[in-house]
């Protein structure tokens, strides 16, 4: 029998929250019903959502109480001073004092770093998270990362999310040697901002477990061109939007598209197979649940704005990297990277210890 795991969900964090929360957190039983959850929120709305749900209810789930949330809009430095009390710190403390295996919110993006940093702690070297997650490809999946942690980087950081990215490529999708590319303007070494190209000329000219390809334009994120996509998180942020943007206007086209005619909903009936296939491989909700990397806890960050189904698939994120021992993986990996790779050769203090 599977170990049981027990999770700290931020109830109140996310646009439909708690409900979402709840029905998620019901609906991810049915794959991991090992599972156990910390509801922490509003227990007069939590409690009755509960007693609704079919499996969640059955495993009697632990309800911290507060009233006090992390409103959607709120700088994280104001967040971090003065929400000690909310949801998504309680959550978060709940890991830290090892109540709980990991935490997931679907909250405020820059608090939950802020709070995620400041009670788990970061890897020896690493001094700021990033968020990663994967894209849908015409190879598989592309992890990208950072999307949405770190507005402002330099080439220190990006050469930090290049090694953190390539450890999260090979553990999660067993990539021996995944290859690496930083997103720019165009392919050409004189093209981009300059700290992109420190960033290239120090991940090109060091020994490393990865193969760095250089730069990468926006049409290689969909192409599959390389195994993780390195940026800075108001890009990456960017081009996450754009592409779960894009997958819904893609279905809405398709849905008006076979409504104009008997013959097309004739034609709509015979290829509904595929069409379903279609549709589920570019469901945003499948891809949900990002990583904060760096961290020495899990926590995973879902879409403000999913539904049940995209907050289930962020809880499986979380367990399937307590499971697979994500953190310690990482962390033994930028150690050894650390103790074989000296700092002037990289060019940065990303792996000092």
């Amino acid at each position: 029998m599977a170990e049981t795991l027990r999770l700290a969900l931020d109830a109140m964090g996310g646009d439909r929250a708690p409900e979402i929360v709840v029905r998620g957190a019901d609906l991810a039983l049915e794959r991991m019903p090992d599972l156990r959850f910390d509801l922490v929120g509003d227990e007069a709305r939590i409690a009755p959502l509960v007693a609704k749900t079919r499996r969640l209810k059955t495993t009697e789930p632990a309800i911290i109480h507060t009233t006090e949330v992390v409103p959607a809009d709120e700088k994280p430095s104001t967040a971090l001073r003065t929400r000690k009390q909310s949801s998504m710190r309680l959550a978060i403390d709940r890991v830290a004092s090892g109540d709980a295996n990991g935490v997931v919110s679907a909250g405020n993006t820059g608090a939950l770093m802020a709070m995620s940093k400041l009670s788990l702690r970061m890897c020896p070297g690493i001094k700021r998270p990033a968020i990663a997650s994967f894209f849908p490809t015409r190879r598989g999946e592309t992890c990208m990362l950072d999307l949405g942690a770190n507005l402002d980087c330099d080439a220190e950081t990006l050469v930090q999310f290049a090694l953190m990215g390539q450890v999260f490529a090979r553990i999660v999708l067993g990539l021996e040697r995944p290859t690496v590319g930083l997103l720019n303007v165009g392919s050409e070494e004189q093209k981009g901002h300059e700290f992109i190209r420190e960033a290239a000329t120090t991940l090109r000219d060091t020994d490393l477990p990865f193969e760095f390809v250089g730069f990468v334009e926006g049409d290689d994120i969909a192409g599959g061109t390389v195994d993780v996509v390195v940026c800075d998180g108001f890009t990456g942020n960017v081009a996450l939007k754009t592409a779960e943007g894009t997958s819904r206007m893609i279905a809405q086209f398709l849905r008006e598209s076979f409504r104009t005619s008997w013959l097309s909903r004739l034609g709509y009936l015979l290829a509904r197979s595929s069409i379903d296939q279609l549709r589920k491989r570019l469901d945003p909700r499948r891809y949900n649940g990002a990583m904060f990397l760096g961290l020495n806890g899990v926590s995973v960050k879902s879409h403000g704005g999913t539904d049940a189904i995209g907050f289930a698939n962020a809880i499986g994120v979380a367990a399937d990297l307590v499971r697979h021992g994500f953190v310690k993986e990482v962390s033994a990996e930028l150690e050894t990277l650390s103790s074989g790779t000296s700092v002037d050769d990289l060019n940065t203090e990303a792996l000092a210890t």
